[in-house]
């Protein structure tokens, strides 16, 4: 694993504040206790109790929660520098689970460790506020999507949303990004069927916006998907530090 310096989720807070050595050593200590998790084994499981967040070092993650009838809605997927789990580790039990897609590296963060983290450096504290609150963003669009937009304008509103969120850690950009997600994961996430999505993709890729095929997400007319999906990303907050 890299230094907590180099690290994403350094990259990620650096958006809202210019951290400070002792910002970043304190990051460092957030990152001491390093696991590895394989995919399709659950982290965290919905209803669990005393569990740990995490920070998310490499792969990616979905969060999700399950219905009684066995089936499941992904609320969002975690990619490297976002925190797993952050609400869920101040309540007494986790109101969804995490499930790894693909194998991945993450730091476990105990209670005791954030509240010794914002006594030590409020202005981190406040960086990772934004940071939960960012996600809290995300969540109300992704309702929104579900809610009101049609299923082309659903598809690439969320395939420009993870492009940003790449983005801000060095791994996406304006040309595509790497992406682990199948179809299923897709439909789980934007409540639609996997046959649906897959009729969703085809039509983007004809209309030359993007391609979504084997493992890669290549943006052909970005400005041209913008249009579709309205896509205005100032809820992602994401232009610079707030805080010097």
């Amino acid at each position: 694993m890299i230094s907590a310096e180099h690290s994403p989720l350094t990259r990620k807070l650096s958006a809202f504040v210019a951290l400070s050595e002792v910002e970043l050593a304190v990051l460092e200590r957030l990152h001491q206790r390093r696991r590895s998790f394989i995919a399709g084994r659950d982290m965290v499981h919905q209803g669990q109790s005393a569990q740990a967040a995490y920070i998310l070092s490499s792969g990616w993650v979905c969060s999700y929660k399950l219905q009684a009838d066995g089936t499941r809605q992904i609320v969002d997927f975690q990619v490297p520098g976002d925190f797993l789990g952050l609400r869920s580790v101040l309540l007494r039990t986790s109101d969804h689970s995490f499930e790894p897609i693909v194998d991945i590296e993450a730091s476990e963060v105990l209670a005791s460790d954030l509240l010794d983290a914002f006594a030590r450096t409020p202005r981190l504290a406040t960086a990772i506020l934004w940071a939960a609150s960012r996600d809290e963003a995300m969540v109300v669009e992704h309702l929104v999507g579900i809610g009101r937009r049609d299923a082309d304008a659903r598809m690439a509103h969320f395939l420009l949303e993870l492009g940003s969120r790449l983005s801000l850690v060095g791994l996406g950009s304006r040309e595509g990004f790497d992406c682990p997600l199948t179809q299923y994961h897709l439909a789980d996430t934007l409540g639609l069927s996997a046959v649906h999505v897959n009729r969703v993709l085809r039509q983007l890729r004809e209309s030359g916006l993007v391609t979504f095929r084997d493992g890669r997400v290549t943006f052909h007319d970005y400005g041209g998907l913008v249009n579709l999906a309205e896509f205005d990303p100032a809820y992602l907050d994401q232009t610079g530090p707030l805080l010097k």
